[in-house]
């Protein structure tokens, strides 16, 4: 409506003139300015249907949206409450995700310790509760002797297991936690120990459970099982007893020195079996990964320079984390995070060609208060352009608790030399750098952030 009554009062305006026998405008300006009204209103008309089009597109999105979620929640299972005195570990209510159930310290589990969304939008097993052990009357821990008459005219009596004789002839409770938790050494639970009538139970803590055994802990793999709250950006490190949020980031440009993102490298622990075959299958493989162009040499390929009679390539560098992921001291395959390559240098910029060819990060978790000295991360090449290499520890928080030292003429440890009590956060930056006659080849620079946990198991 508006543009028409845009139109009507125009044509009332030029209207006006006519009655006047100066300034009249002729039948072809009229007609002039007709066509122009009839113009803008059609651009007008096109312009609205336009936005007519555009709503009812926005419109069948939204519809299309609200349809998937929907669909999306009927493919869920409703939300499972967490029991009083415990806790749900898992956030995904999806058909085939599992939720977790654990109790406080001092509680025990009654009912199903894992429930599974069936495709039938039902949880599997039943409703779990935390029963508390504290509570139970002091009568529980008292019982009376079964007694039997012998043949002799005697009687004889005896206490239930987990009972002992007391004066006044009833049965006593033993109290399994007190009598061998205290020492380190007759210790019967990992964790806590919570004594019961007759016998005893062990808890773990948050981002543990308990043993088929009963006594042990096991470390709980949230980054595994999805239960973290990590973004996408981000990516999730297993710790003891808990995980941490990671997102390793490239060095900034400066000095005509740049690095790019590439694929993670990988880190064997030490002893990984099938070491020899990954060192012989980097070799085939080229390895060019890591390293930069020299000067002279930038048509060919990253981490390859011209002599006299071949074409000569860096190795790639490998790295060898040792870790321990249960009790028991154990080996893991960790994951180089991120990799960093050097961008080309320009040719007359010695900076960026004295810069490290590659950077890499790398994450190991280790529990609290471990023996010294432990080798926490190993790095080496798979095979030697140079004729040595030389290790370092550039940085990092850890001064007196980490060094570096060599193991072999191909290989260098990262070794703990004294216990750290945890939570805390060990950084160090290695350097590893290989060298022709006494003259720099190239470099990389390992980036080992070592998660302490709280707990020693």
């Amino acid at each position: 409506m508006l543009p028409k009554m845009r139109a009507l009062v125009v044509l009332a305006v030029l209207q006006l003139p006519l009655s006047y026998s100066q300034g009249c405008l002729s039948k072809q300006q009229v007609a002039n300015t007709i066509r122009q009204m009839q113009k803008l209103l059609s651009s007008h008309e096109a312009a609205q249907l336009q936005s007519l089009r555009n709503l009812k597109k926005q419109l069948t999105v939204m519809q299309g949206n609200v349809h998937k979620h929907s669909a999306k929640r009927n493919e869920s299972c409703s939300l499972l409450p967490a029991p009083l005195n415990g806790r749900r570990l898992g956030k995904k209510m999806a058909v085939g995700h599992e939720v977790h159930f654990v109790c406080d310290l001092g509680f025990f589990l009654v009912g199903s310790e894992t429930r599974v969304c069936l495709e039938n939008q039902t949880w599997s097993g039943q409703q779990p509760s935390c029963k508390n052990w504290v509570t139970l009357s002091n009568s529980s821990f008292h019982r009376q002797p079964r007694c039997a008459d012998n043949p002799l005219g005697s009687r004889q009596c005896s206490c239930d297991t987990g009972f002992q004789m007391r004066a006044g002839g009833l049965c006593q409770d033993v109290d399994e936690c007190q009598i061998f938790q205290s020492s380190r050494h007759s210790r019967i639970c990992a964790h806590e120990c919570v004594n019961v009538p007759g016998s005893y139970r062990c808890t773990c803590p948050e981002g543990y459970q308990l043993q088929t055994d009963k006594n042990t802990c096991n470390d709980v793999d949230e980054c595994a099982e999805n239960h973290h709250n990590c973004s996408r950006s981000q990516t999730c490190v297993n710790t003891f007893g808990g995980f941490r949020c990671v997102r390793p980031e490239c060095p900034k440009a400066q000095l005509n020195t740049s690095y790019v993102k590439t694929s993670a490298l990988p880190a064997v622990a030490e002893d990984t079996p099938g070491l020899d075959d990954l060192m012989a299958s980097s070799a085939e493989q080229g390895d060019i990964l890591s390293a930069s162009r020299f000067p002279g040499s930038l048509a060919l390929p990253p981490g390859c320079w011209d002599n006299p009679n071949s074409l000569l390539c860096l190795p790639q560098p490998f790295a060898l984390a040792k870790g321990f992921m249960s009790a028991l001291t154990s080996t893991q395959l960790l994951p180089s995070y991120r990799q960093c390559e050097r961008s080309p240098c320009p040719m007359d910029s010695k900076a960026c060609q004295r810069a490290a060819y590659s950077i890499s990060f790398h994450y190991v978790p280790l529990q609290s208060s471990r023996p010294v000295p432990r080798v926490l991360f190993k790095m080496s090449t798979s095979h030697f352009v140079g004729d040595s290499l030389r290790f370092a520890i550039l940085g990092g928080n850890a001064q007196g608790k980490l060094v570096v030292q060599r193991s072999d003429r191909h290989t260098g440890e990262l070794v703990l030399t004294r216990p750290v009590v945890g939570p805390t956060t060990l950084e160090a930056e290695l350097e590893m750098s290989e060298y022709a006659q006494k003259v720099l080849l190239g470099k990389h620079i390992f980036k080992v952030t070592v998660f302490v946990s709280q707990y020693e198991f």
